[in-house]
């Protein structure tokens, strides 16, 4: 059925919902998951978000940024390890979560992608946006949303 899985992930206890059921489905199909965490750069203007730091720190942040993403696609390799899944651990970086998801699956050659969504509505959804709602609109994959 499924080849390859990509699983975007945040680390939060919420995609912790969307690691189980990748996992789950992978052992159940004999797929490979790779699991995904996006890394943002740092903004770099006030209107980003971002407070002016020289270039040396900015680099240093991202390093870190960097690391912790590492850390959390090493943990979903464990826990496939442990149900003798094989895991390909992937960061990649960029602003736009959702094309940058939509890439990797293509780039990766998956045949599915599993995220986790807060299932936010109106108001909300419109001022914060939904990544994964960006995803399931543009993916030409299937995509498994777990809330």
């Amino acid at each position: 059925m499924y080849k390859r899985i990509l699983l975007a992930t945040d680390g939060s206890k919420l995609s912790q919902k969307a690691v189980d059921h990748a996992l789950g489905l992978a052992d159940l199909t004999g797929a490979e998951v790779v699991a995904l965490k996006i890394v943002p750069r740092y903004p770099q203007t006030y209107f980003e978000g971002g407070v002016a730091l020289a270039a040396a720190e900015i680099a240093r942040i991202e390093k870190q940024w960097q690391a912790d993403a590492m850390e959390t696609v090493n943990a979903v390799k464990a826990l496939g390890q442990k149900r003798e899944v094989k895991v390909k651990p992937v960061t990649a970086k960029g602003d736009l979560v959702a094309e940058a998801v939509i890439a990797t699956a293509k780039r990766q050659k998956c045949d599915l992608i599993v995220m986790a969504s807060h299932g936010r509505r109106g108001i909300k959804r419109l001022l914060l946006g939904s990544e994964t709602q960006q995803v399931l609109t543009h993916s030409h994959i299937p995509v498994l949303v777990l809330r």
